[in-house]
Parts: structure tokens; C-alpha cells; sequence
């Protein structure tokens, strides 16, 4: 589903009035896949499923449907042609496994739908991880690039890709786990010199709440995609939930533009030992303590990162649902 007729700033708008008000987005992939028995250990990541395992991205994509997600992200993050090329694969061969993770996202509403008889509002959103994603070292949680690395570098990374998942059905991109500015203006240049014509969402990670991890600005961020008319929401991931709050209300100063949030579960992530130490939330607490927060700072999108499961996302769906009958009981 492509902009067409429909202006980019009515995209997600139209979309939240369809859905009650909020949308809920998936959770953890990676965690999942794991869960039902792959093997994550390889510079692709969960990329890698789309060789060996595609069956276990549709399981994870209908167990978030089956949770109450309106918005499935692809399992393209760490999917990239100069990556499936590392691996031995051709240029025509990555290209085909990036098609084939909006394929099968795609498909997984579609059984969805069959099943349940139902159409419940459900977007696809194609993944693009930032280029310290493909680096598999860490530097996607610092957006320490090294001077070598410009915006120029970064539009030729990214641009091949961007083309195929722009044209490959999904209904919008979501730019992930964006490190610093400077990948965000190469995104936002990017999407304007390939005239790219479905609705993109800019999300950005940080670990202090007032910056990006690299110690860029959020509000100089978020004005780079304020700024670029096919940005249709932003927002943050990949972030620690007691940030979150601070960084909506600091997002919101910059823009009008729908505020998409999808934190990891609490946890903290060593990028150099690849471990995560526990944060002792349950899901339960993650979404009464949070989210209603944050729906009020001005957040309507909601969702979950690294280490949140489709009980999280059962969970977040259940409090907001919650909120909205509260609300509706109030006006009667």
C-alpha cells in the first residue's frame, strides 16, 4: 500500500482512527526465533532465517498477530545485499531473501485474516537496521562510525535496499535503531532522491534519555525527519523503558508527527560480550507502569524491542484497551 493518492501526513493518522485511537505494535524477534529454535549466532542474525528457517518468521509474525499487533516489522533489520554477499550469496540472491521477508510478513496476515475471518487493521513494516547493524559489532549502540563514514557512505549502504523494500508491498519502511544524525539525514536524503513512494518512520536509540547513542541530539534528530515529507512518524527502540517518558516529551517539542515507541524489556545489552543482564520487570509491570505514561506525553504507537515477547505485546494491548473503554465510560 503505497502513499498514492493519500497524503503522507494523513498515512498514520488515518491509520490510529481505524485502529481506536492507538496501534500496537510486534515485539522481541530475535528473542523468538530462538525461542522456537534457531540458531542466532552469525553476523546475519535473525536475517538468517530467511536461508534456513523462513517458517519460524511466520510463526513469529502470527504468534504477535495472535497477541493483538496492528504493525509486524519484517525480519529484514540485519538483511542486507552486502551482507547475504559475505555469506557467499549473489547480488540477485540477496536481493530475492530481502523481497522475501515482506513476503513472508505479508503472508502471515493474510493466514491471519483466513483464520480468524477478520480485518482487522494490519500494517507491514519493512525493517532497515542502521549500518552499524551490519557491522555486527556493536556500533549500531554507540554510532561511533569512524570520520571515513559520511552521509554519502551511507546512501550508497542503504540505497539498494531501500529501493527493493519500497517496492516489494510493504506499506512503509521503518528506519530502526537509528545510532546518530548523520545516518538519519542520509535516510532522509535518501527517501527524497529516490522519490520513494510509501510512508517511512524514523525510530532512535538512546541511553541517556536526552541524546542518541552517539551523543547527538534527539530533538536535532527528530527535526531531520520531521523535515522529510515521507516520514510519517517518529519515534524510539532498542531503548531502556525509563527513558522513554523524557524522550516523547522532548520529541513532541520538535514535531506534530505520530510518536512511535517500541523500548527493549529493561534489560541492559553488552554490544561487545553480546549478553544481556536482566532487568527483573515482568510484562504485566512493563505495560501498567509505562505505557499508559506514555500515551499520555503523546505517544500512540506502542510496541517492544530486544527481549519482549508476545506476552508483552498481549499485555500492552490489554492495558490500552483498557484505557480507551476507562476513557469512553468517563464521556458517557
Amino acid at each position: 500500500m503505497g502513499l498514492g493518492g493519500q497524503e503522507t501526513s494523513s498515512f498514520v493518522s488515518d491509520f490510529l482512527e481505524k485502529c481506536g485511537g492507538y496501534a500496537v505494535l510486534d515485539g522481541g524477534f530475535a528473542t523468538e526465533l530462538e525461542r522456537h529454535g534457531a540458531d542466532l549466532n552469525d553476523p546475519l542474525w535473525s536475517a538468517k532465517c530467511l536461508i534456513s528457517s523462513p517458517h519460524l518468521v511466520r510463526r513469529v509474525h502470527l504468534d504477535y498477530l495472535d497477541a493483538g499487533a496492528n504493525v509486524i516489522i519484517t525480519a529484514s533489520y540485519q538483511a542486507t545485499i552486502q551482507g547475504f554477499e559475505a555469506k557467499g550469496f549473489s547480488k540477485e540472491e540477496a536481493k530475492a531473501l530481502i523481497r522475501k521477508s515482506v513476503e513472508i510478513a505479508i503472508e502471515a496476515r493474510e493466514i491471519y485474516y483466513d483464520k480468524l475471518q477478520s480485518r482487522r487493521p494490519v500494517l507491514v513494516a519493512a525493517s532497515v537496521g542502521s549500518y552499524g547493524a551490519y557491522l555486527a559489532d556493536g556500533s549500531e549502540y554507540s554510532g561511533n562510525y569512524g570520520d571515513a563514514v559520511t552521509v554519502e557512505t551511507l546512501k550508497d549502504f542503504h540505497r539498494e535496499r531501500v529501493q527493493i523494500l519500497a517496492n516489494s508491498g510493504a506499506d512503509l519502511i521503518a528506519f530502526e535503531t537509528t545510532p546518530n544524525k548523520i545516518e538519519a539525514k542520509a535516510y532522509a536524503e535518501l527517501l527524497e532522491e529516490e522519490g520513494i513512494d510509501i510512508p517511512a518512520w524514523f525510530s532512535f536509540t538512546s541511553k541517556d534519555g536526552i541524546n542518541v547513542v552517539s551523543g547527538d541530539s534527539i530533538s536535532e534528530c527528530t527535526s531531520i525527519a520531521d523535515s522529510c515529507k515521507q516520514v510519517v512518524a517518529v519515534g524510539i527502540n532498542c531503548t531502556p523503558p525509563r527513558f522513554i517518558h523524557g524522550l516523547v516529551s522532548l520529541i513532541r517539542k520538535v514535531t506534530s508527527k505520530p510518536i512511535v515507541i517500541y523500548p527493549n524489556s529493561g534489560e541492559t545489552y553488552d554490544g561487545l560480550t553480546k549478553q544481556w543482564q536482566s532487568s527483573g520487570e515482568v510484562d504485566e509491570e512493563f505495560a501498567d507502569i509505562v505505557i499508559g505514561k506514555w500515551h499520555e506525553a503523546g505517544a500512540s504507537l506502542f510496541g517492544g524491542c530486544c527481549r519482549t515477547t508476545p506476552n508483552t505485546i498481549r499485555a500492552i494491548s490489554r492495558v490500552l484497551s483498557n484505557q480507551k473503554s476507562s476513557a469512553i465510560n468517563e464521556d458517557a
